[in-house]
């Protein structure tokens, strides 16, 4: 496996930024300044299993599959870590509503309960995985489920940025010891090299545009890497679809980038 420190994710350039200014930067900067007239930034995070936090996949001994949780450093965790650094007297609240298996449906069926019921000041949403393993004839419910989240973001008046995730596996890993792990890894395969992932992300990033939202796109960096002879399934921790955990810290770095921008 290609061993990559965190410090050296943090090297990349930015990615073009829309043009209007993110609120969630004055609020930072009014606490820090201010810190007992002014109120705690929230900030919550929908998603999947790789917002959630889930790492490396094993087999059960009932025939079934798990995968490891490891919330500290799951990239909302490291958000906080990164906003500590450069404001210390900011309380920044956290909720990681991400879930192993969720899709945009499930999150829009759990928005008010797991988001909006918190009043953050921020919505991190990012799904794309497990939505685009049902083809390209489903995109219509990921579609309709966005766009039903981020209209009513935008009725809220609460800004949202959406994320676009990593690649899933490109090749075969001889890591993977199951019958079970490797079908799916082959499902997810061709879902990745027929470009279905990348059309969903395509059309998310446009449904977020149009709301008023900003697009964190980090698919575009592992395309780059990709393109240029870098083993991307050698970066995901199950070499499926979870990214290494130093991986997390580089996302961290460029949601905190657009928040500042």
């Amino acid at each position: 496996m290609i061993a990559i420190s965190a410090a050296a994710w943090y090297t990349v350039d930015s990615f073009p930024k829309e043009d209007h200014e993110m609120k969630i930067a004055e609020l930072f900067k009014k606490k820090q300044q201010n810190m007992r007239e002014n109120q705690p930034v929230t900030i919550a995070f929908l998603g999947d299993s790789v917002t959630q936090g889930c790492f490396e996949c094993y087999n059960l001994l009932d025939g079934g599959i798990e995968t490891v949780f490891d919330y500290p450093n799951a990239y909302s965790t490291r958000v906080r870590e990164v906003l500590n650094l450069l404001y210390p007297r900011v309380q920044v609240n956290i909720v990681n509503s991400g879930i192993s298996g969720d899709n945009a449906p499930g999150g829009l069926k759990r928005l008010q309960r797991d988001v909006l019921d918190y009043h953050p000041d921020l919505v991190v949403v990012s799904y794309g995985l497990n939505d685009s393993t049902r083809g390209l004839e489903a995109m219509g419910n990921y579609t309709a489920a966005l766009e039903e989240i981020f209209a009513t973001l935008e009725k809220e008046g609460i800004e949202f940025i959406f994320l676009t995730q990593n690649f899933m596996c490109e090749e075969d890993s001889p890591h993977l010891n199951s019958d079970t792990l490797k079908r799916i890894a082959a499902n997810v395969r061709r879902t990745q090299n027929e470009g279905v992932l990348k059309a969903y992300f395509e059309t998310a990033k446009s449904l977020a545009t149009a709301h008023g939202g900003r697009v964190c796109d980090l698919y575009a960096m592992w395309e780059k890497m990709s393109a240029a002879g870098v083993s991307t399934t050698d970066l995901l921790s199950n070499y499926i679809n979870h990214p290494i955990r130093e991986y997390h810290r580089y996302v961290a770095v460029k949601l905190v980038e657009e928040f500042l921008s």
